[in-house]
């Protein structure tokens, strides 16, 4: 991946290494940027600065949750530079219960360079009170 592949192409190389679990690859994409969580509920974080954080945050990702699939994606490009937005659903299952796991997201995603330097993820947190772990 370089700094000329577009956004929309970086973003599902992204949900591709999400799916194999490849979290260092994921965090690879990242400058060092800001991570916020505009819905997140008490005792979630809302804002991680700098990819130290995003990769403390998403180590144990799949501990927590086994990803299987996006069985919808759409990225909209906007105006802004580097800038997309992303609506989609992740499903799986919540490892700790083997109960179902099913988010919808919408993302607002900036990339400088071929790398993230912000990511606003409005998920759902009504879906986290089923998860475990203080953070998905």
């Amino acid at each position: 991946m370089t700094a000329h592949t577009a956004p929309e192409d970086l973003y599902r190389q992204g949900l591709r290494m999400l799916l194999d679990k490849d979290i260092p690859g994921w965090v690879g994409l990242w400058d060092d940027g800001v991570f916020e969580f505009p819905f997140a509920p008490d005792g979630w974080p809302r804002r991680l600065e700098g990819r130290d954080a995003v990769a403390a945050y998403m180590r144990g990702y799949p501990d927590r949750i086994d990803l299987q699939g996006f069985p919808y994606v759409e990225i909209h490009r906007t105006d802004a530079p580097g800038t997309i937005v992303v609506e989609m659903r992740g499903v799986g299952r919540v490892v700790e219960t083997g109960g179902p796991f099913d988010m919808a997201y919408i993302a607002v995603v900036t990339f400088e360079d071929g790398l993230i330097v912000r990511y606003r993820d409005y998920w759902n947190p009504l879906v986290a009170q089923g998860i475990s772990g203080g953070g998905r």
